[in-house]
């Protein structure tokens, strides 16, 4: 059973940073040895669910155009861990932040944000102008 642990939310300024991370327990992909794919969404009230980072096995990184430059998706221990490091942090950050991962992965498909198979619970993210 895979689970998907997301911790590191909480309320900062606007310019401040947070860093988030995701434990994940269960979690193979059906592709080859090594083979993942997962990233990070989020949704603020009112408004659709986003990718905002996504990282594959080969360490091919996508990110979604309002966070370049200010976000870092990386990971530990190759799939066990799956980090955000977010700086410059604006008010439309603002977010339930959730931690994704695909179970059969194709790599353009999985940089597109897409083939998630696997959620977790969310943390918020509050940043206050």
């Amino acid at each position: 059973q895979v689970e998907l642990v997301e911790s590191g939310g909480g309320s900062v300024q606007a310019g401040g940073s947070l860093r988030l991370s995701c434990a994940a327990s269960g979690y193979t992909a059906s592709n080859s040895e090594g083979s993942y794919c997962m990233a990070w969404f989020r949704q603020a009230p009112g408004k659709e669910r986003e990718g905002v980072a996504v990282i594959d096995g080969s360490g091919s990184t996508s990110y979604a155009d309002s966070v370049k430059g200010r976000f870092t998706i990386s990971n530990e221990n190759a799939k066990d861990y799956l980090l955000l490091q977010m700086s410059s942090l604006k008010p439309e950050d603002s977010a339930m932040y959730y931690c994704a991962a695909g179970h059969v992965v194709v790599p353009e498909i999985c940089l597109a944000f897409g083939g998630m198979d696997y959620w977790g619970k969310g943390t918020l993210v509050t940043i206050s102008s």
